[in-house]
C-alpha cells in the first residue's frame, strides 16, 4: 500500500508541473503492476531458508537448556529454561572477527559434556572454580583457591539441618585431604593421587576444575575430576522462562511417552500459577 500512495503522489507533482490532472496524465495507466502471486515452489524455497537459519542459530549460535537438578541452586533451580552462548567460548575463527571469543575464566557458569566415558553425551552446568596451573583445596566447604579463600556468597555451606547431606562431610568438604569422595568414579579415584601436590589439587594443562553452587547436593569434579576444554559448549545468558518443579518430577517425565504427555498437560494447565515470573530474563552470573 506504502508503495502505491508513493506513486499517486509522484503522478499528482508530475501533472501539477505540466498542467494536467492526474487523469489527465498519459501516464497515469502505465504505472499500475500486477501483483505476482508466489508459486509454491517459491514458497517452500523460503520455508527452508528461515529453517535452515534457525536451525544454524540454534545449534552453533544459542542453545536451550532445561536444569533438571538443584546442584547449582540458587544461581539456577530446577525448571529453569535458560538460553546458552555457544560462541564466546568457541574456537576463534579468522572469517569473523567481529565476533568477541575469550577463555572461560573462574566463576563462570559453564555448560559442559560430562567427562565420563559411561555418559559421553550428558550435559551439565556447573561453575568455573580452577583453570590450568591452579592450586585448590577446601576446608570445611571453603574454597582456597591458590593459598587464599574465596568469597562466594552463591556457595552453599556445611550445616546442620534435617537434611543429613547438608551436614559436614570431611571427604567432600575438605577435599582433596582425604581422596575421592565416597560415589566418585573409579577412574577418578586411581587419577586424583597424580594431581595433589602439598595437600592441594592442581589443575592440570588443557582443562579446568567445576563444582556446583549447591555444594552439599552436587555431584562434580570433586567426584568425577576435570572437564577437558574441548568438553565446553558454552555458558548459560538467562532464564527465558522458569516453571516451579521438582527433580523428580523432570525425571519422572521422561520414564515414558505418556508421561511426557501426561506432563506437557500438566505444565499448560499450571503455566501462569506455576511459572516462576520474577525469574524470566534473569540474568545468570
Amino acid at each position: 500500500m506504502a508503495v502505491t500512495d508513493e506513486r499517486k503522489d509522484d503522478l499528482a507533482a508530475t501533472a501539477a508541473q505540466s498542467g494536467q490532472t492526474p487523469a489527465e496524465s498519459p501516464a497515469g495507466n502505465e504505472t499500475q503492476t500486477e501483483a505476482q502471486t508466489e508459486t509454491p515452489l517459491e514458497a517452500l524455497s523460503s520455508i527452508c531458508a528461515v529453517l535452515a537459519v534457525g536451525l544454524f542459530v540454534m545449534t552453533f549460535v544459542f542453545q536451550n537448556f532445561v536444569i533438571p537438578s538443584g546442584s547449582m541452586e540458587k544461581t539456577l533451580l530446577v525448571g529453569d529454561h535458560v538460553l546458552v552462548d555457544r560462541i564466546t567460548f568457541a574456537p576463534p575463527t579468522s572469517w569473523a572477527p567481529f565476533v568477541h571469543y575469550r577463555e572461560p575464566r573462574r566463576g563462570d557458569v559453564i555448560v559442559f559434556l560430562k567427562p565420563n566415558p559411561e555418559t559421553p553425551d550428558l550435559v551439565l552446568v556447573k561453575r568455573l572454580i580452577g583453570v590450568p596451573g591452579d592450586h585448590i583445596h577446601l576446608s570445611h566447604g571453603i574454597v582456597y583457591l591458590n593459598g587464599k579463600p574465596q568469597n562466594e556468597p552463591y556457595a552453599a555451606m556445611p550445616h546442620d539441618s534435617a537434611d543429613p547431606e547438608d551436614a559436614y562431610n570431611p571427604a567432600r568438604d575438605d577435599f582433596p585431604t582425604q581422596g575421592a569422595p565416597y560415589g566418585s568414579t573409579e577412574v577418578w579415584t586411581e587419577d586424583l593421587p597424580s594431581h595433589i601436590q602439598d595437600g592441594d589439587l592442581v589443575v592440570p594443562p588443557g582443562k579446568v576444575f567445576a563444582m556446583g553452587d549447591n555444594r552439599q547436593h552436587s555431584l562434580d569434579g570433586r567426584f568425577w575430576g576435570f572437564v577437558p576444554r574441548e568438553n565446553i559448549l558454552g555458558r548459560p545468558l538467562f532464564n527465558y522462562w522458569s516453571f516451579n518443579t521438582t527433580a523428580d518430577a523432570m525425571d519422572e517425565q521422561q520414564a515414558s511417552l505418556g508421561a511426557r504427555i501426561g506432563s506437557f498437560f500438566s505444565t499448560a494447565l499450571h503455566f501462569f500459577d506455576k511459572t516462576r515470573w520474577s525469574r524470566t530474563l534473569h540474568l545468570i552470573k
